[in-house]
């Protein structure tokens, strides 16, 4: 997931961004509301870490400006203050979820993983085209019923794909999904992993193809599809 994380305290910062990135988040850091707000709306994030006192203002009122221009994304409030009322507060003010700091790494990506459960179970939760079937809660891949495993970039990738198979996906579009901001990566890290993923699905028989639309980006359809 595309996460951001808005707390001004280095060492909290430091230890979420780690565990995190070893999980396979690409995080995006602010330590003040007038940064998050840049990041928000210059990225798509499919969750935000926040803290309730930031430098530059309430965190909890920025959530509920959120909220109310109609953003969803669910956010994560983390905060030393562990009072019933701060809780109550935080949940009416649009947090999907609370935890009292210190907070442990990997309690939080359970939770995260528990708020991508819910948001998937209200949709189709499998994904599936031509012999491709793709279950974003396990993470399971399997083509024509038997089980494939993947690097997990590449798997992020066909995730990607997947939910827009047919449809024309704008490279920019792909990379702001997998990196984040801080992010080193090479100018052709993302040929990279659909070079490598074109040769899994290739091996092991899937009737999906990825095509390059060129100057575009890319899309996952069938032989002989014509592309949207």
């Amino acid at each position: 997931m595309r996460t951001l994380l808005v707390d001004h305290h280095a060492d909290v910062a430091r230890a979420v961004l780690a565990a995190l990135a070893d999980s396979g988040f690409a995080v995006d850091v602010a330590c003040t509301l007038e940064e998050a707000s840049c990041a928000f709306h210059c990225a798509s994030y499919e969750i935000l870490l926040l803290e309730l006192v930031l430098p530059d203002g309430d965190g909890l009122g920025w959530l509920k400006q959120l909220r109310s221009e109609g953003h969803s994304v669910p956010a994560v409030v983390m905060s030393c203050f562990d009072d019933r009322e701060k809780r109550i507060a935080s949940f009416n003010g649009g947090a999907d979820d609370f935890l009292r700091k210190p907070v442990s790494p990997v309690e939080l990506i359970a939770r995260m993983r528990a708020i991508q459960r819910r948001a998937i179970q209200l949709t189709d939760p499998i994904l599936v085209f031509g012999n491709l079937n793709f279950d974003p809660i396990s993470r399971e891949l399997s083509v024509a019923g038997d089980r494939l495993t993947i690097a997990r970039r590449e798997l992020c990738i066909l995730e990607h794909l997947l939910k827009r198979a047919g449809r024309i996906v704008p490279r920019a579009q792909l990379e702001g999904h997998l990196y984040s901001f801080n992010d080193e990566v090479s100018t052709n890290a993302l040929e990279v992993g659909i070079y490598r993923l074109r040769g899994h699905l290739s091996r092991s028989g899937a009737t999906p193809q990825i095509k390059t639309v060129r100057g575009i980006g890319y899309i996952l359809e069938l032989p002989g599809a014509v592309s949207a």
